[in-house]
Order: structure tokens, then sequence, then C-alpha cells
């Protein structure tokens, strides 16, 4: 999986290093004005300058905002390395600077990913096992914190399991954490577009009445009027050809000021037991009628002999099932398959699938899939699957949309069973 990282968590890598950097230099000058223990300053301090240097350069490469996993990389394996450094000159074996490992894994495993947080876990491992190795044989001088203490095979095997134990440790708990917090941010992310398209509609319901007052009154009085002078016989024919783009124009504005306000203004709805199949077998012989479902798309599922039934209302059904179904054809503008399949209750709901075989939709058409007046097809009003996702909000159901460029798309719609009153 291609790991994603964005630029303000390298910023916050860089940050955090500068800290702790910034506290170990406090500590180093504490300490080496306290005659507690003997500390090789000079040392120490050049792996401090060493990391300051690093961290200048880590910016430069932040702010050119290029190759941000890459860096990422680089930072936790350079911090590694002065880590270990730290560590040899503060003892090795007898150091407890060996903690600092503890950092980078963590860094690794909430900027990166659980894969990252292991490999930076598993090099700590090899580093610091491999220096106490070194100093345990004689292949690396002694320092001098620690130099007079006799190194033990079973201190030193005692020491390499403990670190290593952490380490991983560390690795598993800061993934478990970064998965969690993955998965919160991604509810926050929909919960926050959840409720965009929630304002956007209920902004849309307020401007509604004015809009019919406005509109829809004087475009009835511009088209009756223009009815009444296409009668006049002195006409031209290009004068009669206008009228008839004004009447046609004017009939296209209304149905669309007629839709806007089934769905800002929903009128009062019976509700009976309907038969689902039935309303949407219907919805397709006036289509077939309008010559839109021609005999380039094809029809299959098991909708017709799922006999499923519903209580609800048979106008909003016949709405949720036209949006939906011209959305399909007008995706098909060359022909498909659109199959319709009606499931059984189970679990409390039914569920209502209509697959495409169209051109799929766009990341920005999926991004702003319910919003008012925003349609992925030239001429569309923008309204078909608001208006179907309004219904759906009333009836407390879910409606799930997976879409490929080019491959098709699937709308999903699941609704609780509802029993009629006195039942």
């Amino acid at each position: 999986m291609k790991e994603r990282i964005d630029k303000q968590s390298i910023l916050w890598m860089i940050i955090f290093r500068g800290l702790i950097v910034t506290l170990l230099l406090l500590l180093a000058l504490a300490i080496e004005y306290s005659a507690s223990f003997s500390f090789s300053f000079i040392t120490f301090m050049e792996i401090i300058l060493a990391a300051y240097v690093l961290s200048a350069a880590y910016f430069l490469f932040y702010y050119w905002g290029r190759f941000l996993t890459a860096q990422a990389y680089v930072q936790l394996f350079g911090d590694l390395l002065l880590i270990t450094a730290l560590v040899y000159a503060t003892g090795g074996v007898a150091s407890s600077a060996y903690f600092l490992y503890v950092f980078p894994i963590m860094g690794a495993g909430l900027v990166l990913s659980s894969r990252a947080s292991y490999m930076v876990a598993s090099l700590a491992s090899i580093l610091f096992g491999g220096l106490v190795d070194g100093m345990y044989l004689g292949m690396l001088p002694r320092t001098v914190v620690g130099g007079g203490v006799e190194l033990e095979l079973g201190s030193v095997l005692y020491t390499i399991f403990v670190s290593w134990s952490a380490f991983f440790l560390i690795a598993f708990l800061t993934n478990s954490l970064a998965g969690r917090l993955r998965k919160t941010r991604f509810a926050l992310q929909e919960a926050e577009k959840e409720l965009l398209v929630r304002e956007r509609l209920s902004e849309a319901g307020r401007i509604s009445a004015t809009l019919a007052h406005e509109i829809r009154n004087p475009l009835a009085a511009i088209s009756g009027a223009v009815q009444v002078l296409r009668k006049e016989p002195a006409l031209r024919a290009e004068q009669r050809e206008l009228m008839e783009i004004v009447l046609k124009e004017s009939d296209r504005l209304s149905q669309s000021l007629g839709q806007f306000l089934d769905f800002a203004l929903p009128g009062k709805q019976v509700f009976s037991v309907i038969n689902l199949p039935d309303i949407l077998d219907e919805t397709f012989k006036i289509l077939r009628a309008g010559g839109e479902l021609n005999g380039r798309v094809r029809v299959e599922g098991n909708f017709l002999s799922s006999g499923l039934r519903y209580y609800g209302s048979q106008a909003q059904f016949r709405q949720v099932f036209w949006n939906v179904v011209k959305n399909a054809i007008k995706a098909m503008p060359d022909g498909g398959v659109l199959t319709v399949d009606f499931g059984s209750p189970r679990e409390g709901e039914i569920e209502l699938r209509f697959s495409d075989t169209g051109r799929g939709m766009t990341d920005e058409d999926k991004e702003h899939l319910f919003e008012p007046f925003y349609s992925g097809f030239e001429g569309g009003r923008g309204l078909g699957l608001a208006v179907v996702r309004r219904i759906v909000d009333d009836y407390e159901g879910r409606i799930g949309i997976r879409s490929e460029k080019g491959v098709g798309t699937e709308v999903t719609i699941s609704l609780p069973v509802r029993e009629p009153p006195g039942r």
C-alpha cells in the first residue's frame, strides 16, 4: 500500500525533534555543572550540534515541499544514527539514553504507517544490538562514562532483550493508536461532508417559497401570453419558430421549478403498503414510452420477482426510482446494462440496488454528489439525487454510491423495515 503523508506532519516531526534536542542540551548543561558523575560533554555537544544542523536542513526540505515521504524516512533513520551515537557517548550498555529510540518509532507509526514503525523498530534493534555487541567484544573502545564497568554476557543479553522488547511493544501500541486516530479522522471528515450537504439542503428549502412566487407565476403568465400570440394568423414562420422555443424553454424551466419545489417543500404524503416492483416497472414503462429507455439499455435483475412490499408513500418512491433510473440511463448514452435487485427484509432493513455499466463518476462528481444544483451531466439541473437523498433521510435510511470512472456506478438504498400503524 502506498504511504501518504501531509506536509503538516513533517513540520510537527521537525518541531518535536527540535524540542527533544533542546531538552537534551539543557540536561547536558545541568549535568556538566554537577559533580554527580563524569560526562563526555564535548562529544555530547557535538552530537547535539549535528542534530540542530540536520533540523535546519529538514526545514529547508520542508519548505521545498517535495518528496515528503522520502524526507520522513531520511529524518527517522538520521535520528536513529544520532541516538545510537548519543547512547555510545553516554556509556553504551550502561547508558539509559536508549529510551530515545522510542520517539522515531512512534513518529514512524503516527506519520507514515505501521510497516514503517516496525521497520524503524527493527533498525533501532539492529543499531543498539550492534553497539552493545561491539562494546562487549572490544570492537568499539569504551567511553568515559561506564568505562570501568565490567561487561558480563548475562547483563548484555538482558539489556538487548529488554530494549528490543520495548521497541516492538512501542511499535505495536503506536500502530494501534494510529489506526484508531486514522479511523476517527476519516469519520470526522465524512461527518463534515454530511453536515455540509445537510446545510445546503436546508438553505435550498429556505429559499424555495420565494422562488415559487418570483418565478412560477410570471412564468405561467409569459407562457400563456405566448400561446395566445401564437394563434395570430399574420405571424411569419420565423416568428412561430421563436415562439415555439419560448414555450419549450418555459416548459423546461417550469419542470425544473416543480422538481425543486418537490425537493424543498414536499407536500403531505399518504402512506400505505405499496408494491415497490410495480412502481419501478411503471417507471420503466413511462421511460420506454418517452423514448429515453431505448433498446440500447438492457434492464436486468430480480426486482420483478422479488414481490417486495413496503409501508411508505407511493409518490415518494416514484420520485426515487425516476431520478435514480434517469441518472443511470444518462450515464449510458451508448447503451449498457442496468441491473436492479431488491433484497428481502434482513436484519431490520430492505436493500434496493441499482447498478449500471455507464461512464462512472469523477472524484469531483462524487464530492458534490448530493448537493442541489450540481450536476455531472450536461444540461442537468442537479436536483435528482438531492431529492432522492431527502426522501431516504425522511425514512431514516442510508444511500451509498460506489463508482469508478469508465466502469459504472452502483447505488444502494437501505431502508428500515416499517409496519403500518396498529400492527
